[in-house]
């Protein structure tokens, strides 16, 4: 599929109801063995949470809009390795939406510190400032040093409950696991990077 564009299919008109519209499940079953009017029609009836989603975490309305376009894109790519036995369409969209929109913060994270590298370099700067500058900057590679060394499990729960901004409930709800467990696993994960960063409790 090279050019790709996400339209409502057929006349505009809306279906009958409820029973004359298919699942997001079965839409996207569709839309891997290559039906691009059954993805226009999973992309009507999703988008508006995907967008959702990704604004919470980028902020920008523009951005967002661009990075959930990349997420259909790569749901396009990615549909005929869905397993419907692990996950159901939904919260699955989700989280390549959060990890696209976290990969944009990132990225807008990394030129703004190249940016900041660069004015300090090319400008005097009292040395206060300089330093509180390298010292957030290196605090910061510590915290993202220290998230990849937490299982996938805890990396996973503590990114979507302190970087996405979500509830321990809707964590709960997104990796389709109890809220008990949900909080066993950021607690553990917040322990354990409290240790390896030497925070004194």
């Amino acid at each position: 599929m090279t050019h790709m564009r996400f339209e409502r299919s057929g006349d505009g008109q809306q279906p009958a109801g409820p029973a004359d519209q298919p699942s997001p499940e079965q839409l996207l079953a569709a839309s891997a063995r290559g039906d691009e009017q059954a993805f226009a029609r999973l992309y009507d009836l999703t988008s508006s949470r995907v967008y959702g989603m990704v604004l919470r975490v980028v902020r920008d309305p523009a951005q967002s809009a661009e990075v959930t376009q990349d997420v259909y894109l790569e749901v396009w790519r990615q549909s005929a390795r869905f397993d419907s036995t692990k996950s159901a369409v939904l919260p699955w969209l989700l989280m390549i939406a959060h990890r696209r929109a976290v990969d944009r913060v990132r990225a807008a994270q990394s030129a703004i510190v190249r940016d900041d590298k660069y004015a300090t370099l090319t400008e005097d700067r009292p040395f206060d400032t300089v330093s509180e500058q390298v010292q957030s900057s290196l605090e910061a590679q510590r915290v993202r040093k220290v998230l990849h060394e937490l299982t996938p499990a805890q990396r996973e729960a503590v990114s979507l409950a302190y970087f996405g901004g979500y509830t321990h409930s809707e964590v709960s709800q997104l990796l389709k696991i109890p809220l008990g467990t949900v909080k066993t696993r950021i607690r553990d994960g917040l322990i354990r990077m409290r240790d390896a960063l030497g925070v004194a409790t």
